[in-house]
């Protein structure tokens, strides 16, 4: 793949970037396209690509030795996963399945490991994003320690509404998760999570359907969460 054709898919990893940012680099890239419920990578994989998503929905997925899927997160489009594996060359620790159709594309591990060596501006982003992860994970097991399944829904919700910019009266987030996805996140089971959601909805302050969320009541869905 040509460095035009890769930023003409405008990722935000490489926003701001010129052809001539990645001369030298042989840039093994294709597109793929996916099925609902396909698996990208498995679990313990020996595969090492890095991927990003151009379209549709992904789920990351970890399966316990008891077979029991706890679902870890969703992708936004535009987003890349699958550099653990990429930078280490270990096994991969999660799977990741198409949850709609949808379209990635993959880089080869070396394409990925020269793109990370050679042009500072991705090595920069990519360290400023393994940083915020280390420090997401680092707030989810203070969460699970220190606030009940109820508060770790309601800061779920708090921090999804944010992030889709809809933390207001009245706000609908669409294509929301599951409350499987929702259990997978902050460390409980998925009738917890929807006990607790249900208690939100007769206090008024969310209004729950398949995957679309209202919010009636931004101030009651933050109280007790500071």
């Amino acid at each position: 793949m040509t460095p035009e054709t890769l930023l003409s898919y405008n990722l935000p990893l490489f926003d701001g970037l010129k052809p001539v940012d990645f001369e030298g680099i042989a840039l093994e890239i294709s597109e793929q396209s996916l099925k609902p419920w396909q698996t990208i990578f498995d679990q313990d994989d020996d595969s090492y690509d890095l991927y990003f998503l151009l379209s549709g929905s992904l789920l990351a997925v970890f399966w316990t030795t008891e077979g029991r899927e706890i679902i870890f997160s969703r992708f936004p489009v535009g987003a890349y996963f699958g550099e653990l594996a990429a930078f280490d060359g270990t096994p991969r620790s999660l799977a990741v399945v198409a949850k709609t159709d949808a379209k990635v594309l993959a880089v080869k591990r070396q394409s990925f490991l020269q793109l990370f060596n050679t042009v500072p501006v991705v090595r920069e982003r990519i360290t400023h994003h393994l940083v915020d992860r280390i420090r997401t994970l680092t707030r989810r097991n203070m969460e699970m320690t220190t606030l009940s399944v109820e508060q770790r829904v309601g800061r779920y919700l708090l921090r999804l509404a944010a992030e889709n910019g809809k933390l207001e009266r009245g706000a609908v987030i669409r294509n929301a998760p599951t409350h499987a996805e929702i259990a997978g996140s902050i460390g409980a089971n998925r009738e917890m999570v929807s006990r607790s959601i249900s208690k939100l909805a007769k206090q008024g302050v969310i209004k729950s359907a398949r995957q679309k969320i209202e919010i009636l009541d931004p101030e009651g869905l933050s109280e007790g969460l500071a």
